[in-house]
């Protein structure tokens, strides 16, 4: 069976910066493969293009520019924010605004997103609301440990269940 359209797909890879040799970012090794549904936009875009047609035991090895991962880098996404506007009951919560933190935030319209910490002066924080893999290069390298199709469950909830995806 290969990898194509609402097939189950378990993977193991090692995720690196830029190149095979380049900085280790995240990898499956020792732990449960990544298990997704092909082609229901769960993936990267380019990670299933590069994957199509792959079966069971291939290996595989590519690389994706930045502005076809998680973009590039926007300076225009860091934004100064007043201090105050993390306090609560008149002071900031202890450890809240550090440097690199992720936090989560919520908008007027209600909508949820992470901002991270970039700086913190007296009055003002500069949050960074880039995706922290924006501007990385990737380089994946790997194997497909199994395809299959995805049952009717699996699609209506849109995530594999069971080894590599989600448990209920």
């Amino acid at each position: 069976m290969v990898i194509e359209e609402k097939k189950v797909v378990l993977v193991h890879y090692t995720l690196t910066e830029g190149n095979a040799e380049g900085e280790k970012i995240e990898s499956t090794e020792g732990r449960e493969p990544l298990g997704f549904i092909y082609g229901v936009g769960m993936m990267i875009p380019d990670f299933e293009s590069n994957i199509k047609g792959l079966k069971t035991g291939d290996k595989f090895a590519f690389g994706i520019k930045a502005a076809d991962a998680y973009g590039e880098y926007d300076e225009k996404a860091l934004v100064e924010v007043p201090k105050s506007m993390f306090e609560m009951d008149g002071k900031i919560p202890d450890g809240l605004l550090e440097v690199g933190r992720s936090i989560p935030l919520t908008d007027q319209e209600g909508n949820r997103f992470q901002g991270t910490v970039a700086w913190v002066g007296l009055e003002k924080v500069k949050l960074d609301f880039n995706h922290p893999m924006a501007g990385v290069d990737l380089y994946f390298t790997g194997h497909v440990e199994l395809v299959r199709d995805a049952d009717p469950a699996e699609l209506e909830h849109g995530h594999v269940h069971g080894a590599g995806g989600h448990h209920h």
